[in-house]
């Protein structure tokens, strides 16, 4: 079995974890290659001899995870994701098992799902066509001024660093959104426009009831509130209804399709899965890759086919035997 691990160091607290994963995972015979991402480095050129390898894996946070899973876009890599980010939404909303132990026996079962990517494209201020996948969200607006914020102190505060942005960010701009879904139009006013790949947020939270990463379509999210207080009722609500099918999710609007242009009247920050991109542009066009991925999944998340057997049952035959 040969293995090819990319490793953001920087991401998330710096856990050694994934040299654990690496122990757990190999075996007579076995060979490992590591490269490790430096930063600003990008990623295209650490994966373009990935189909040498029976798997790769992805170590680092949300940020990480996507650029190197849009780098693998519509090519045939057995891809494992390894949580080693500040939130890593990404893992939590596939669903595995978060132990390196775990993860490692996955990786040897083999077992796989086919995973969309949403695709987001932008005119930055200097009028240069920009590009990036997104495995979570993007969104313009308010989200990104919060991801802006917490930048300084992700390090320090963990998750709770997004929640102190936003309590020192009270008072967002209010801007008029034009969103086109699959070429019908809306009007509407508020704070952020999101587009989501998945559903869940921090806490558990599935913000968009029934989104998912296989359906082969892209949420939008209409953030419809004046102030970052009103925020307060959806997130509330979440605590106490995480899927969003008995309370619902107010101030919220939720649109589905296959691609959306959003524009805004003024010029607002973008964030892709955390990261800004851009500090000020007023349009940008999203778009779903289906089955862009192929990603190792166990018998604990969502996206593992009922009709392969149980993982854990003893009666799978393992793709990689030790």
């Amino acid at each position: 079995m040969r293995t090819l691990i990319i490793h953001n160091p920087a991401s998330g607290f710096g856990s050694d974890a994934i040299y654990e994963f690496q122990r757990a995972l190999l075996c007579e015979g076995d060979e490992c290659v590591i490269r490790v991402i430096r930063v600003d480095q990008p990623s295209a050129p650490l994966v373009a001899d990935a189909e040498s390898f029976d798997l790769v894996v992805i170590s680092g946070g949300d940020g990480t995870v996507t650029s190197v899973l849009y780098d693998l876009r519509n090519r045939d890599v057995l891809t494992c994701v390894f949580p080693s980010g500040t939130a890593n939404l990404f893992v939590a909303n596939l669903g595995n098992a978060l132990e390196p132990a775990a993860i490692a026996r996955a990786c040897r079962m083999g077992h796989s799902a086919r995973t969309d990517l949403g695709e987001v494209m932008w005119l930055d201020q200097n009028g240069r066509r920009k590009r990036a996948g997104f495995g979570l969200m993007a969104g313009l607006g308010y989200d990104a001024l919060i991801m802006q914020a917490a930048m300084s102190s992700k390090k320090r505060m963990g998750e709770a660093a997004y929640f102190a942005a936003a309590v020192t960010n009270p008072k967002p701009q209010v801007q008029r959104f034009t969103i086109t879904v699959d070429g019908v139009t809306y009007e509407r006013t508020g704070i952020s426009c999101i587009v989501a790949n998945t559903d869940m947020i921090q806490g558990d939270i599935e913000i968009v009831p029934d989104c998912v990463m296989n359906d082969g379509l892209i949420d939008i999210i209409m953030v419809e509130t004046q102030d970052a207080v009103q925020l307060l009722k959806p997130v509330f609500f979440g605590l106490v209804d995480r899927n969003g099918k008995k309370i619902g999710r107010p101030r919220l609007e939720t649109f589905r399709g296959r691609e959306v242009r959003v524009e805004v009247t003024g010029e607002l920050a973008m964030q892709v899965d955390g990261d800004v991109v851009s500090p000020g542009i007023n349009a940008f066009i999203a778009r779903v890759l289906p089955s862009a991925n192929k990603l190792v999944v166990d018998s604990l998340s969502r996206y593992h086919s009922s009709d392969e057997g149980s993982l854990f049952g003893g009666t799978d035959q393992p793709l990689f035997p030790k």
